[in-house]
């Protein structure tokens, strides 16, 4: 089989790769590169993480109707992991349009790609983020998404009606992914996790917004990748799939892991709610479960093995 990977330089693309070159599928990766966060830590994830695989890597943008038509016709690929993104709630509160130009344009792209050139099956990431402050908890796919509360969510959920739309109109095979709090080794520097060791190693506090009263599914990259790969190999039709951790933690607690694994308490500045945030994010994992997956990280391995990635990677201790 070969796999189109869409942000194939991101965090949980190059692990998808990773994984299905592993299982001896082949692998075509497109990524921007763009700075969102520093282009060195994708580049890092090619030449470091994947180093010994030979994806095939296309540098470009998925708004580039001409690139994706030139991937999909030489490639012949057989399936789509699509990824590629502007990812980020606080980020699209500024740059909206940018949102939706890459989100929503981007994904309509490779959705006529996918039709012309009949993909076999069409994965892509949406968010938690769509369920915004649905009261319910923990939250269900079955749940009304009709009330996004950010610009990032509000593209996110056009996708998966887009998406829709390209399944009744041409029977494409299509799942929408609502990830859930995705952390663990090459991981994204703007995500909390990543944020909290960096502050935390530079004796710097850290802000802990809502004054600590949030709680998630973290779910660790293993996990998430095992769960996409499944929803690749199994979906047909259209569905959307809730894909997080099987326990509820709160911040405070992963807090308090981290700072076990670092040695290190952390100086913390209790903060308001920021704009687009929500208190609460737990997923109704059944869904995904019927097909045989089970997410098995806790956070208590998760944090660790981050940490002791992060100290490898940036050649860091505890001094």
């Amino acid at each position: 089989m070969k796999v189109l990977i869409t942000g194939g330089a991101g965090f949980i693309g190059s692990a998808c790769a990773k994984k299905l070159m592993d299982r001896g599928d082949k692998v075509v990766l497109i990524d921007n590169f763009n700075d969102y966060y520093d282009p060195s830590l994708k580049e890092a994830r090619i030449k470091k993480f994947l180093k010994g695989y030979k994806p095939k890597l296309y540098r470009g943008d998925i708004r580039d109707e001409k690139l994706i038509e030139k991937i999909f016709k030489k490639e012949r690929i057989d399936k789509v992991i699509h990824l590629a993104a502007m990812a980020g709630v606080r980020y699209s509160l500024t740059n909206p349009k940018l949102y939706f130009d890459v989100n929503v344009m981007g994904s309509l792209n490779l959705l006529e790609a996918a039709v012309k050139y009949k993909i076999k099956n069409f994965v892509f990431a949406s968010s938690s983020s769509v369920y915004g402050n649905n009261k319910k908890v923990p939250f269900s796919e079955s749940d009304p998404v009709d009330t996004p509360i950010s610009p990032y969510a509000a593209s996110k959920k056009t996708d998966e009606l887009i998406a829709h739309t390209y399944h009744h109109i041409y029977g494409l095979n299509v799942t929408a992914l609502r990830f859930f709090t995705v952390y663990g080794p090459w991981g994204r520097p703007d995500m909390a996790l990543f944020l909290f060791t960096d502050a935390i190693m530079k004796n710097q506090p850290i802000n802990v917004f809502n004054r600590g009263k949030m709680s998630r599914n973290f779910t660790y990259i293993d996990d998430i990748v095992s769960g996409t790969l499944t929803v690749l190999d199994k979906c047909k039709g259209y569905g959307v799939m809730n894909i997080g951790g099987d326990k509820e933690e709160t911040l405070m607690r992963y807090i308090e892991v981290l700072e076990k694994n670092l040695g290190k308490v952390a100086k913390k500045n209790l903060m308001p709610m920021q704009p687009g945030d929500v208190p609460k994010t737990v997923a109704d994992i059944r869904k995904l479960r019927k097909l045989g997956w089970k997410p098995t990280t806790r956070i208590e391995q998760g944090i660790k093995n981050f940490v002791e990635w992060y100290r490898e990677y940036y050649g860091v201790n505890n001094l």
